[in-house]
């Protein structure tokens, strides 16, 4: 048996058919943990010479239902990556300063600069998917963004921002003992929210809104990853896994240093 991770463009994605708990090959959470550390090893290395060199940047997004483990992901693979060249962004309920915009405008704000890894927990992605399951806008505007948000993503692209796109997919089951389980330790209660159960009793609603963002904004230049997402330690380790191989495709180089430098003792 085996399940992609990415789908050609323009193939009708139904979340149904992935499988939240698949594993490719023989991983076990202690290989995983092993590859994981080497993962973050190398992508630290090459975050530096992304900075260094100054020329290109990298966006992670992640989407993904409640509990799906957006936080964890980040807390893994910026592991060791200076501050400095990393910038993390959650996008929450937007501001009315925002609200006064397009939908995009809060979004490039937060773009990467070059020589930086940007991370988006949650994006613009939200602007298709809450809105359409809270009909907070009518119909015929949210149907409009995802040729938007394409075009948004394609001029990025040509801007030399490398977006790397991963939905991770939990199953209802899965989401229903993460809330739990916050539910039951006090240090963690803080995490729950009443709200989370009202949103949970839109399950199907999102599936669909996740479904169609898939298929529409799969695109050559930033496709989707499906990410199964159900065992934390899985997810983690594909999501640094296709981080390195993104930096590593990159190949970011230091820049040459000035002439004449050697030889010169700072006394």
């Amino acid at each position: 048996m085996s399940q992609p991770l990415t789908v050609p463009p323009g193939t009708n994605i139904q979340l149904s058919e992935f499988d939240t708990r698949f594993i490719s090959g023989d991983w076990t959470k202690k290989s995983a943990t092993k590859q994981i550390k080497k993962n973050t090893a190398v992508s630290r290395d090459l975050a530096y010479q992304l900075y260094a060199e100054n020329r290109r940047a990298v966006l992670l997004v992640l989407q993904g239902m409640d509990t799906a483990g957006k936080d964890g992901t980040i807390r893994t693979v910026v592991t060791g990556i200076n501050p400095q060249s990393c910038q993390i962004t959650s996008f929450k309920q937007p501001s009315h300063l925002e609200l006064d915009h397009d939908f995009l405008w809060r979004i490039h704000n937060a773009v990467p600069r070059r020589g930086e890894i940007g991370i988006f927990n949650r994006s613009h992605y939200e602007d298709v998917l809450i809105v359409r399951v809270h009909n907070l806008i009518p119909e015929e505007e949210w149907k409009t963004r995802y040729e938007r948000i394409n075009e948004f993503e394609e001029m990025l692209v040509e801007s030399k921002v490398t977006i790397v796109k991963c939905f991770l997919h939990i199953s209802k089951k899965e989401q229903r003992e993460r809330l739990q389980a916050r539910l039951d330790n006090p240090k963690k209660r803080w995490k729950f929210s009443t709200g989370d159960l009202a949103e949970r009793k839109l399950w199907d609603e999102y599936q669909a809104a996740y479904e169609d963002a898939l298929t529409l904004c799969n695109t050559r230049q930033a496709p989707w990853h499906i990410i199964p997402s159900d065992r934390k330690w899985y997810r983690n380790m594909l999501v640094s896994s296709i981080l390195r191989e993104t930096l590593e495709q990159l190949n970011p180089c230091v820049p040459a240093s000035d002439p004449g430098l050697e030889g010169i003792v700072v006394e």
